[in-house]
């Protein structure tokens, strides 16, 4: 596949014809039982069925329609849904430029799709996307709920919801970007029985728990039990929206599939963030925090796995609380891996043994780290101050607010996002330069400047062993 994605289902799973989509995509939103809370918060994510409009359209615009304050706004969008079709290990992603529906034509984003290759379990299969149902179904309602954006499709075969959940982060980015993940839930059983095994998925999905999930409780067990890692590890809310089945909306009850939707909402930062005067806690923790990072680089090399979550129930108050940590690796006087977290969502003590893991294994410029190479590894952890976001009116403002050898960065400007630690002051000490080196991180030009620019600094407490 190549150029446009045509639509495979149009005329089946819904309308054809332009008018009569328009048509009832605006009555399935206009009869939606919820309605925006009165909070501004708007849904990080979504849970919504896929099979045709006339079965499952009235639950998934339960969902669809919490998202019409954010008209404009939202610049991307993550979908995500199981393969019917084609049997494939991993996530596939396709070589598109735009998908078609009959409301127009929806552009890929490509360099999200780019990143999303470099990740061990992404594949390049357009097989998966020709025919699958699961995702194109939720295009017209993101078109006429959204208005413009751009598309980051994923199709799940055979993986695991970690798996899942490391593609996420990879394109998770901020209030631009919503994730969609598509599943039905059970199929085929009685009215009752129906109700009874749906009543369980949803509870599992409420108790963001994964490993609750039926093998039959779910046809996109795999997608949603990525998601539901993710909210666990970010602390997010999950708001159960509309539970029905076909036998509740257009079919008979002998022989019916459930349909859910669920909203998940991020916190403010501001509730995640760690205390202001963080230097000595953190030093306090320092020997831990260098433990727990070799521990789970040991058991990389030993088993191929992340160290498990640490048990943070008995540990000081500061591993327990949420914080935002690089882990960054050494040999040799070169840099072996580093990889962190923007912020802070997740206990410290969690957020530096994964993060230590993905370092030493999963960074894509090195190769995985060798048994070898474990002697005369040198590790270094530095926890992340809450980002401050900066004021300026130009480029010359903001470089004039930086403070050389002291200042973390993250730059954004829509999709394009990138983060320096302090400590790449060492090896670029002009301002000038320390930022447009960052630029060409995010994928920007060095000379690039829209009033879209965006910049936060933040301050790193470093400790090493």
């Amino acid at each position: 596949m190549s150029g446009i994605r045509p639509a495979s289902v149009a005329g089946s799973f819904y309308p054809a014809e332009p008018a009569e989509l328009h048509r009832q995509l605006g009555a399935l939103l206009n009869q939606a039982s919820t309605r925006p809370p009165a909070r501004a918060a708007i849904p990080k994510a979504i849970i919504v069925p896929h099979a045709g409009y006339v079965y499952s359209g009235p639950i998934a615009a339960s969902a669809y329609v919490l998202l019409a304050p954010v008209r404009g706004m939202v610049e991307r969008v993550v979908l995500i849904g199981p393969s019917h079709w084609v049997a494939f290990q991993g996530l596939a992603v396709g070589t598109a430029d735009a998908w078609q529906t009959p409301l127009g034509t929806v552009p890929v984003d490509g360099d999200a799709v780019e990143r999303l290759r470099r990740l061990p379990a992404v594949v390049t299969a357009d097989s998966a996307h020709v025919r699958e149902h699961a995702l194109e179904v939720h295009v017209p309602f993101l078109q006429d709920v959204l208005g413009a954006f751009r598309l980051i499709p994923i199709v799940a075969g055979d993986t695991s919801p970690e798996m899942v959940a490391e593609a996420l982060d990879a394109v998770w980015g901020g209030p631009e970007t919503l994730v969609v993940v598509s599943s039905d839930l059970s199929h085929y059983l009685d009215y009752r029985s129906c109700q009874d095994a749906d009543r369980r998925t949803a509870a599992a999905i409420q108790a963001l728990d994964p490993g609750a999930i039926d093998r039959h409780g779910a046809c996109g067990r795999v997608p949603v039990g990525g998601l539901l890692l993710t909210a666990q590890r970010r602390g997010m809310t999950v708001v159960p929206l509309d539970l029905r089945n076909s036998g509740d909306t257009a079919g008979p009850k002998d022989r019916v599939v459930g349909y859910g939707s669920w909203a998940f909402y991020e916190h403010p930062a501001a509730e995640r963030a760690p205390a202001e005067d963080a230097e000595e806690t953190v030093r306090a923790v320092g020997p831990t925090l260098i433990a727990l990072a070799r521990a789970s680089i040991e058991c990389g090399l030993a088993t191929g796995r992340p160290a498990p979550a640490p048990t943070t129930q008995d540990m000081q108050e500061t591993l327990r609380k949420p914080g935002a940590a690089f882990v960054t690796l050494m040999r040799r006087g070169g840099l072996r891996g580093c990889i962190g977290s923007a912020a802070a969502w997740r206990p410290l003590a969690e957020d530096v043994t994964d993060n230590a893991f993905r370092a030493a294994f999963r960074d894509s410029r090195f190769v995985p780290l060798a048994p070898r190479e474990a002697d005369g590894l040198e590790v270094s952890v530095s926890v992340l101050t809450a980002p401050e976001p900066m004021t300026f009116a130009d480029e010359s403002a903001l470089l004039e607010q930086l403070t050389p050898g002291v200042d973390g960065l993250i730059i954004e400007d829509g999709h394009c996002r990138a983060l320096f630690l302090p400590a790449v002051w060492a090896q670029l000490p002009n301002p000038r330069g320390f930022l447009d080196h960052l630029k060409r991180k995010a994928g920007l030009d060095a000379g690039h400047w829209s009033p879209a620019f965006r910049a936060s600094r933040f301050r790193a407490i470093e400790v090493k062993g």
